[in-house]
């Protein structure tokens, strides 16, 4: 791994100005089929592609641990009879209120 710490005028101009630089192996499979992505135009380049599958993976990793904090907050201190009623009829009013 590597630091550039200088950028030319031709690269995406939504990095960093320090930014990592990564070396990985892939099976010759999936390298062909990232090429398939970089040619029919939905990624400029091989790092585009790799680099928005990072961040959809890390979006999905932030995204599942919301969720089990959620259920766990829930689960530490759970919701009264009372409270889910109340949230019931508020949804019901809210609802039938709508204009559709």
């Amino acid at each position: 791994m590597t630091r550039s710490a200088s950028r030319s005028a031709s690269q995406d101009d939504t990095l960093p100005d320090v930014s990592e630089q990564f070396a990985i192996r892939m099976s010759d499979e999936l390298a062909s089929s990232l090429d398939e992505l970089v040619s029919s135009g939905r990624f400029a380049t091989r790092a585009e592609a790799v680099r928005a599958a990072i961040e959809r993976l890390l979006d999905a990793e932030r995204r599942h641990e919301i969720g089990r904090r959620i259920v766990q907050g829930y689960t530490d201190v759970p919701q009264t009879d009372a409270e889910v009623a109340a949230a019931t009829e508020s949804a019901v009013r809210s609802i039938e209120e709508e204009p559709w």
